[in-house]
């Protein structure tokens, strides 16, 4: 029985809430750069929504869901009442003031500095501090869930920490070093400047920080997606998972091996050596290990459902899986987005390749088909799935949310596949507006008239996500009974201490964070040469 329903449901409200905002200032933008729209008055505006839209997008958003779904988790797999709850009810708080403290400056044109924080772009000073006021609320849930896992160890000697709770903590854990680079980037650099208490700053050391961040955030973003792969899709579809083992490698390997790839976005960067580059790389192509840990051991799962429902043959089992049911349809649409998406992060891994993608409208269309398809479908399905839990109310409109999952995907493909191509021909990502007049763009612009069309289904869909939502409130009572997860198809009577605890993967974690930051960072600030990479930032806004 979920005993804190209140708090997990403020957290996806407001964090589907903002996302519904965000969605439309996207489409917005598109709409501006396309040959359908003239030339926008003051591109000031074009940049102020993007900057919106992405800070909500990449830092509100996913962490609300994060820490909403992690409360569930937590009550849930553990089966005790969430301990801290005053404390967590803090943490929304925290992340719901800094989300307003940081759009107000974005909206009043002082803060259009895009969502990263790369110098000599400095937004207002109330920008960033929403930041950290938002970050700080995240890092009272991490506290939280260590806190409420220690307890129920205490009282459970031996027995294995539940699946969806050893990932749920992973995450967390994953999430408090994440943050850390652009923690330090912003307040040893960025809110100084931003204040007008120093007047340079080091735009390279600024970026090397900011790599910390820039990628391992994605598998934050992931966590709760692939908590979803193991635990709600098998027992949703009426299977179970096929290895327990294997999930927690998977999981553990992200902690590990997600960290020390950030640098890889630092390819055309002159002040990091060529040897960090490579052993960036390197890593960044170890991720695709619990990538595809999780498409084997999830295809297996999904196979064991339907071979429980009479699927024979080779292939023919995937006739007999549930297909009109939301989760599985949510699953399918997930796989295949990740699968193109991650084909396309295997370019943006390799040197070569990526000097010739690198900062165009391609990278725009390969983290929207990660993050905007394969993640936020599993976002939806975990909504759907919860929501009778929370509501006390049944979810009555299948078809619609059917509908909805279509649309999704659909408006997903026919808006990022086009990035893809014109970001292959050149087309430069982050500009408010193109001449396609030129001959030189003119065959680009069908193309991107075909992602606006895409980008409309998309808010189409995001609509149609909100109704369900909403009219789950109105359906007729009904006891959904106690939240569970899916069960391994040989539950563990006990694992190995390593795969039932953190101290070796965080250990790792930080070492190698350390091994493949730690010269790059000191060798940025202590060279005696800073003055060729200060950046003057006195008549910044």
């Amino acid at each position: 029985m979920l005993t804190s329903r209140r708090l997990i449901i403020a957290h996806f409200w407001l964090a589907f809430g903002l996302f519904g905002l965000a969605l439309l200032l996207g489409a917005w933008q598109m709409l501006m750069r396309s040959p359908l729209s003239g030339w926008i008055e003051n591109p000031e505006w074009y940049y102020r929504s993007l900057t919106a839209h992405g800070t909500v997008m990449a830092y509100v958003f996913p962490t609300l869901i994060a820490m909403g779904f992690g409360y569930a988790i937590s009550e849930s797999a553990l089966e005790q009442p969430l301990i801290g709850r005053r404390w967590a009810w803090a943490g929304f708080w925290l992340v719901a003031v800094g989300s307003v403290t940081a759009v107000v400056p974005v909206a009043l044109g002082r803060a259009s500095v895009l969502y990263t924080f790369y110098p000599p772009l400095i937004g207002n000073g109330f920008y960033y501090v929403g930041i950290v006021l938002a970050v700080v609320g995240s890092w009272i849930w991490v506290a939280l869930m260590s806190i409420n896992l220690r307890i129920w160890k205490r009282a459970n000697p031996g027995k294995p920490v539940p699946l969806a709770m050893f990932a749920n903590v992973a995450g967390s854990y994953l999430w408090a070093w994440t943050a850390v680079g652009a923690a330090l980037e912003l307040l040893l650099q960025i809110i100084p400047v931003a204040f007008g208490l120093v007047s340079t700053i080091d735009a390279g050391l600024a970026r090397i920080f900011f790599s910390w961040t820039l990628h391992a955030i994605v598998y934050f973003w992931l966590f709760p997606t692939y908590i979803a792969y193991y635990t709600i899709v098998p027992r949703a579809i009426g299977g179970r998972v096929y290895s327990d083992a294997m999930s927690r490698i998977a999981f553990v390997l992200f902690l590990v091996v997600a960290m020390p790839i950030g640098i890889h976005h630092a390819f055309m960067d002159p002040e990091v050596g060529a040897g960090f580059k490579f052993v960036h790389s390197v890593f960044t192509a170890l991720v695709a290990l619990p990538t595809l840990l999780t498409v084997f051991t999830i295809c297996a799962s999904v196979e064991i459902a339907a071979r429980l429902r009479g699927g024979r043959g080779l292939f023919g089992w995937v006739t007999a899986l549930p297909w009109r049911n939301p989760i599985m349809l949510a699953l399918a649409f997930s796989f295949v987005m990740l699968g193109f998406g991650g084909a396309g992060g295997l370019i943006n891994m390799s040197y070569q390749l990526d000097t010739s993608i690198h900062n165009t409208q391609w990278i725009t269309g390969h983290f929207h088909l990660i993050f905007g398809g394969a993640i936020v479908i599993m976002y939806f399905a975990i909504a759907y799935d919860l929501w009778p839990h929370l509501t006390g109310r049944p979810l009555a409109s299948l078809g619609l949310m059917r509908l909805q999952l279509w649309l999704w995907f659909v408006g997903m493909i026919v808006t990022t596949f086009p990035w893809h191509w014109v970001g292959i021909l050149g087309m430069p990502r982050r500009m408010a507006f193109f001449d396609y007049g030129d001959p030189a763009l003119a065959p680009l612009a069908f193309s991107v008239v075909l992602s606006v069309l895409g980008g409309f289904i998309l808010v189409l869909s995001g609509l149609l996500f909100l109704v369900v939502l909403l009219r789950g409130h109105r359906t007729a009572p009904a006891e959904a009974g106690p939240y569970r997860f899916a069960e391994a198809l040989h539950p563990p009577v006990s694992v190995p201490a390593v795969l039932n605890g953190y101290g070796l993967w965080v250990g790792l974690m930080i070492a190698l964070t350390v091994s493949n930051y730690g010269y790059p960072i000191l060798q940025l600030a202590v060279r005696s040469d800073t003055a060729v990479q200060a950046v003057y930032v006195g008549g910044s806004r």
